[in-house]
């Protein structure tokens, strides 16, 4: 398997451990998997499965929704779902934000 093969796997498993009703940030999933929030942002734009690796919980730094495959206003719906508040185009960090990493990763 290739290292972006392994990426991609590493990225979409902490981001299936992100818990309904909570976001983490790009930042948040790059010190998770060791790359930049940058190239979080382009394998999470892979991600053909939408849902079930649900990428929509992944949000920018200061809470902006930030972008999205199936479109933002898919993105804000589906975190409206989940009892997540979007005001603004933003999130509440300190309400709505992930505050545990993974087990296993350090």
């Amino acid at each position: 398997m290739a290292d972006s093969d392994l990426m991609r796997t590493k990225v979409f498993e902490a981001v299936s451990k992100i818990p309904r009703g909570r976001v983490a940030t790009y930042k948040q999933i790059a010190q998770i998997c060791g790359t930049s929030p940058r190239a979080i942002g382009r394998i999470l734009n892979s991600n053909e499965y939408l849902v079930e690796i649900p990428c929509h919980r992944v949000v920018m730094s200061e809470g902006r929704i930030g972008g999205y495959r199936g479109g933002i206003e898919e993105k804000v719906r589906l975190l409206e779902s989940e009892g997540v508040e979007v005001r603004e185009g933003k999130v509440d960090l300190a309400g709505f934000g992930w505050k545990k990493r993974p087990k296993g990763y350090k």
